[in-house]
């Protein structure tokens, strides 16, 4: 990492734990960012920050849950009040799910298309202006591998990713004359407590560790690749391990693909 993120204002949504700690961990030690971190989980957020080296002028906590996105403006302004604008905003916070479409309550499919999707999208929109009177900015969105694909256990995920796909390659054009950039982020397997967390049919968490996830690329490791992508304001990355070479199966390959999914190990 150059100088690139030096002096900016970072806001990460899910600082608390996983790749959102990472990136908080590796701009503290690389660069001069201010950063503003966010989750549900205040008092970790404040470990997290501590852990990292920051001290305490360079670094916000906001808490904030993204199930209630009507509230988001009023965070955001918050937020900008912290150092008075916001340069980058890291939308990093989200929900994953292990559990067959057939076997989901259609609650859980709403709550991942309300966290995932809606609450992300209402928080951008809620920083947007801020950017715009500041004259620009970046905007990041940590999307899935399964925003570009399918793959079973993940179908009410996989929904809401290709949502913010939709929605971000939109407004990546509407914003492209205001100065704003954005990257949207997809990680394959990344050893976070993303499997833990995942939501399972009846809404409960999984509460154990995919194979796949504690075999995936170091949190660190992926924290590094994320932010070089965001410092050449990439349209959209891809990064992991061998998994990511379903984006280009999908891309040119997709009966290919449809056969490899069917038969492979998803957890």
């Amino acid at each position: 990492m150059n100088e690139y993120f030096n002096d900016k204002v970072i806001w990460i949504t899910g600082a608390s734990s996983g790749i959102g700690e990472a990136l908080v961990r590796e701009l503290a030690k690389n660069s001069t960012a201010k950063v503003i971190l966010s989750s549900r989980k205040e008092s970790q957020l404040y470990t997290v920050a501590e852990n990292a080296g920051l001290t305490t002028e360079r670094y916000a906590v906001i808490p904030l849950d993204l199930v209630y996105y009507k509230e988001l403006p009023e965070t955001a302004a918050i937020a900008v009040s912290k150092f008075g604008k916001i340069d980058i905003l890291i939308n990093n916070a989200g929900l994953s799910q292990r559990s067959l479409a057939m076997k989901t309550d259609i609650e859980v499919d709403k709550r991942l298309i309300e966290v995932d999707y809606i609450g992300t999208v209402a928080l951008t929109k809620a920083v947007v202006p801020y950017m715009i009177k500041n004259g620009g900015g970046q905007i990041a969105v940590v999307s899935s591998l399964m925003g570009i694909f399918g793959a079973p256990m993940r179908s009410g995920y996989a929904a809401a990713k290709h949502a913010l796909h939709g929605f971000f390659d939109a407004f990546r054009a509407e914003l492209y004359t205001e100065n704003i950039s954005i990257t949207i982020i997809c990680p394959g397997f990344i050893q976070t407590e993303i499997s833990v967390h995942a939501v399972t049919g009846d809404g409960s968490a999984q509460g154990t560790m995919d194979d796949a996830t504690m075999k995936g690329m170091p949190v660190d490791i992926f924290a590094k690749k994320m932010l070089n992508a965001i410092e050449k304001k990439k349209n959209q990355k891809a990064i992991g391990g061998k998994e990511v070479l379903g984006a280009y199966l999908k891309r040119f390959f997709p009966a290919l693909l449809a056969k490899i999914v069917r038969k492979a190990k998803v957890v």
